[in-house]
C-alpha cells in the first residue's frame, strides 16, 4: 500500500518493486528468502486493479503530462513508458487522449535554454534541433518552431 500511496504505477512496475522488496527485505534479516511466485504477484496486483488502486491507463496519462511539463517530447515519453510495461497500442491512444501542444513544449524550452530569438543561422538552428531531439520532439514539431518564428 506505501508504494502506491506515493505515485501511480503500472501493472509491471509494481511488480518489480513487490519483488525489489521481498529481497531487500530478506537482505536486511540476513536470510535466503525464496522469490515470490508469480502466480501470487499477479493475484496482489490483480487485487489492487479491481480495488481501484492501480490503473494503467490513469499511470500513462499522469505519467505524459508530468514528463511534458519536464520538458520531454513524446518519443522520450514513449520509450521510458514502454520501459515500465506499458504496451505500444495503450502508449499510442493516451499520446493521442491528451491533449499536450507539443510545438508549444519545444518551443518553451528551446527560448529557455537558447534565449528568446532562436537562433536564425544554420548552426544555431542546428544546435538547437540536435538538444530537442535528445529531449524527445519530433522532428516535425522542431521544424514548426522556426517555421512559426520565422513568420
Amino acid at each position: 500500500m506505501r508504494i502506491l500511496s506515493q505515485r501511480d504505477h503500472s501493472r509491471e512496475e509494481l511488480k518489480g518493486k513487490l519483488q525489489l522488496s521481498n529481497q531487500r527485505s530478506a537482505w536486511m534479516k540476513q536470510e535466503a528468502v525464496e522469490p515470490i511466485p508469480d502466480e501470487l504477484l499477479d493475484q496482489v496486483v490483480d487485487w489492487c486493479q479491481q480495488n481501484g488502486w492501480l490503473n494503467d491507463q490513469r499511470f500513462t496519462e499522469r505519467f505524459i503530462l508530468s514528463r511534458s511539463r519536464k520538458g520531454y517530447g513524446p518519443q522520450r515519453i514513449r520509450m521510458e513508458l514502454q520501459q515500465k510495461g506499458i504496451a505500444r497500442d495503450e502508449i499510442d491512444q493516451a499520446l493521442f487522449d491528451t491533449e499536450v501542444n507539443w510545438v508549444a513544449c519545444a518551443a518553451n524550452l528551446a527560448t529557455r535554454k537558447f534565449g528568446d530569438p532562436l537562433p536564425k543561422d544554420w548552426a544555431g538552428k542546428s544546435k538547437v534541433q540536435r538538444f530537442l531531439m535528445t529531449k524527445g520532439f519530433l522532428m516535425e514539431d522542431i521544424q514548426a518552431i522556426f517555421r512559426n518564428f520565422d513568420d
